[in-house]
């Protein structure tokens, strides 16, 4: 049923969000400020290409006591505007029926990237 569903997904958008998402990891790595906030980027590029069966996972954090500070950062400059598309997505998506499973993934990718750093995912 998951590779159902992720097929389905990438045929109907699930590569325009990882595509958007490793086109803005390569733009934020190329400087040295914007590479843990690229790095998050890629991450959810392969969450976004293939969201069903991935879920997330408690576990260490790679990023420490910084996931705070830089979870902050990336609301103000991008993660906000992420989570209200993911969000909006999800709403539309929840209309139908046959949506619903879609619209949780976009509910799930919303959470993260409100706010990705220190959260895995498996």
């Amino acid at each position: 049923m998951r590779l159902l569903g992720n097929i389905i997904w990438i045929v109907f958008g699930g590569w325009m969000i990882a595509l958007e998402y490793v086109i803005g990891g390569l733009a934020l790595c190329l400087t040295l400020v914007g590479i843990p906030f690229g790095i998050q980027c890629f991450k959810l590029a392969i969450l976004g290409f293939a969201p069903f069966g991935q879920k997330p996972l408690p576990g260490r954090s790679l990023s420490g006591c910084l996931s705070l500070p830089l979870n902050i950062i990336w609301l103000v400059f991008a993660g906000f505007w992420i989570f209200i598309t993911h969000l909006f997505w999800g709403v539309i998506f929840a209309i139908t029926i046959i949506g619903i499973p879609f619209a949780k993934q976009h509910f799930k990718l919303a959470g993260f990237a409100f706010a990705p750093f220190g959260k895995n995912y498996g």
